[in-house]
């Protein structure tokens, strides 16, 4: 008769042929680790985007505000990362990470930000 080893911990695994894992503990262990393997993409994503909203928020206390695109990188925003667009009237896009935008800009030579919050009227051209 052949002993079936517990591919977490190692112990035999005891009870019915087909049995796995030797108790619940190392059954759960093992789903966690696959949910953290399967799910990293979206850890990696969610931690980014509460890294942007927490530094737009942070430079943009008047609700409108323009900054050198360097300083935002330098504190680790990636712009890569947003939740959702609004296009003006002008065709401008400004990328939002939820209530906090920015758009990106060149004045003088300079990459810059335009950082706004999300307004009322702009629910309005979502529908």
């Amino acid at each position: 008769m052949c002993t079936k080893k517990c591919p977490i911990c190692s112990s035999v695994v005891r009870g019915r042929a087909d049995k796995i894992f030797c108790s619940t503990k190392c059954k759960s262990i093992d789903q966690y680790e696959k949910r953290q393997e399967t799910e990293a993409f979206y850890f990696i994503v969610e931690k980014q985007l509460r890294i942007n909203r927490k530094i737009l928020k942070r430079f943009n206390k008047s609700g409108f505000t323009t900054i050198r695109k360097s300083k935002l990188v330098e504190d680790g925003f990636n712009p890569k990362f947003f939740t959702h667009y609004w296009k003006n009237k002008k065709d401008d896009v400004y990328l939002f990470v939820y209530e906090y935008g920015f758009l990106s800009k060149n004045e003088n030579g300079k990459d810059k930000y335009v950082l706004v919050t999300w307004q009322d009227y702009m629910t309005k051209d979502l529908k």
